[in-house]
């Protein structure tokens, strides 16, 4: 097993803690469904449409249930959200369902609500988008593993096209090696206390993280690249729910 280098020092981070990743940390996962969805559209947040005779959410939990390591889910959902309840009741799986909490208007703001919510025994804890529905076992089982083992971990593929960063006229900077780029999914994995401590380093920032890993790496955490999966697409436009639609019409044939 590859070493983690516990010699760097940032101030305000206990990184002895990075010394002590081990396997077997009971993992919570947080299913964020706090998003306004406005890039989709439609009279129901996307989460809630239907894909294959069910909702979105419903086959990302299924999904969520193929890893047995998980021990319990968090939804975190919006204010006024009257659709999640009635959906919900009666349903059974292999994790406790814990009752939703309220997100906020940014995702760090929600994540950190439902993350304020989990039982305390939860040592490991997975980020998670409600409409990211098809997250293979395998995917699960090696972010999960990629994180025991450094302590931060996120599913990514590589990237074919060339990527450029510009300025703000859009004069190109530079042209990144495409070996070097990932584009990366959920869930985004991390030891509890590592969120906790990124979250307390990062409160008058929280605004400026788009993904979870980026408050951790901005805390100075490293976060590690587990393999990502095509299918593990974030439903976004009302073409990716036709996608979704097709892919689920040829698993059931």
């Amino acid at each position: 097993m590859t070493e983690i280098d516990c010699t760097l020092y940032i101030p305000n981070i206990d990184r002895r803690a990075q010394c002590d990743t081990i396997p077997g940390m009971k993992t919570g996962v947080l299913i964020l469904a706090a998003g306004s969805g406005s890039r989709f559209g439609g009279d129901i947040p996307k989460q809630y449409v239907e894909a294959a005779g069910q909702a979105i959410i419903l086959h990302t939990l299924a999904h969520l249930a193929t890893e047995p390591r998980i021990s319990v889910v968090q939804p975190v959902i919006a204010a006024g959200d009257r659709l999640f309840a009635p959906l919900l009741a009666g349903r059974q799986f292999p994790f406790t369902l814990l009752p939703p909490v309220t997100g906020g208007a940014e995702r760090s703001i929600s994540m950190q609500r439902g993350l304020a919510a989990l039982p305390q025994d939860i040592e490991m804890v997975a980020v998670h988008d409600a409409a990211r529905p098809l997250p293979s076992q395998a995917l699960l089982t090696d972010v999960l593993n990629v994180a025991e083992r450094f302590g931060a971990a996120v599913p990514g593929l590589a990237v074919h096209d060339t990527i450029k960063r510009i300025d703000a006229d859009g004069k190109v900077l530079e042209t990144p090696a495409r070996h070097t780029l990932r584009a990366v999914q959920t869930p985004q994995v991390a030891r509890r206390d590592w969120f906790e401590q990124a979250l307390a380093l990062e409160s008058e920032r929280l605004h400026l993280h788009t993904d979870d890993a980026s408050l951790l790496e901005a805390a100075g955490f490293a976060v590690h690249v587990s393999r990502g999966d095509p299918d593990n697409r974030k439903i976004t436009t009302t073409a990716d729910l036709q996608w979704l639609q097709s892919v689920l019409d040829q698993r059931n044939e």
